[in-house]
């Protein structure tokens, strides 16, 4: 049976996935995921990874029982937690015989001019060299005052660095709902306009489908990138494949018009 064309083929697409979806017990969702980010790349489609999860993937390492509160630990389960992270999407990748290239970056580094361009010349050669991006913000050196933040944001600005035509924002609730998905008359919300500013969602940590602030900074991204020119699907990590084949599933964000954008 012949493998079926997927979805965003041919496109340039900045995939973002988070810490709960790629760490810990979910540790395992790499390779179905990277399984789909190779899909695309058969396709033709020039693929970057924006990857949380270096903390939450040091964190057992260090032999701490949480998450650190303290900058100084955090820093220190994210230089063990990138290691481990990029090793195990490496090895995942290799089965699909693609090389990841990583890169970390800080919100200094898309603020100043040089930084931007010099990241923006690095990512575009990799991808023409048929790399595959894997970014994350850089948490060894970043300090609580000049930090992304969520790595959502950090995937918005990406996609508009590289002109990207597809984010996918990934992670553990399938789509935006009027209300939490646990709510009696909770719908998803399959399709915001351009220009939508979904005064009729309230969007925050007790009316989310993505958790505790996890739907505003979705949606913030969302715009963000949106407002670039870029399309966006916010989905279930686990759910990639199947939308990858077609299936209807998470909030799409229309792109701001092309003439607009421009």
């Amino acid at each position: 049976m012949s493998e079926r064309e997927p979805r965003f083929a041919g496109q340039r697409v900045v995939v973002k996935v988070g810490s709960s979806s790629v760490s810990g017990e979910n540790a395992s969702q790499i390779a179905s995921l990277v399984d789909s980010l190779a899909r695309l790349h058969r396709y033709g489609s020039e693929v970057i990874l924006v990857s949380s999860g270096a903390i939450a993937t040091g964190v057992p390492f260090l032999r701490l029982d949480a998450r650190p509160d303290d900058l100084a630990t955090q820093q220190a389960a994210a230089a063990v937690g990138q290691n481990i992270l990029v090793n195990r999407y490496q090895r995942a990748l290799t089965v699909h015989e693609i090389i990841a290239g990583q890169v970390l970056l800080t919100a200094v580094d898309m603020e100043n001019d040089v930084h931007r361009v010099n990241a923006k010349r690095a990512l575009e050669r990799l991808l023409e060299l048929g790399i595959l991006p894997i970014i994350n913000e850089n948490d060894t050196v970043a300090t609580h005052e000049i930090r992304f933040g969520d790595n959502d944001s950090l995937a918005a600005l990406v996609a508009r660095l590289l002109g990207a035509d597809q984010l996918v924002l990934l992670s553990d609730v399938d789509a935006l709902y009027t209300a939490p998905p646990e709510v009696a008359g909770a719908t998803r919300i399959k399709h915001v306009p351009y220009g939508d500013m979904l005064a009729d969602v309230e969007i925050g940590a007790t009316q989310s489908g993505w958790g505790t602030g996890g739907a505003a900074t979705k949606v913030q991204a969302a715009r963000l990138a949106a407002e670039g020119g870029t399309a966006v699907l916010l989905t279930e990590t686990r759910l990639l494949a199947a939308v990858l084949d077609g299936a209807d599933h998470g909030t799409v964000f229309d792109a701001r018009p092309s003439e607009a954008a421009s």
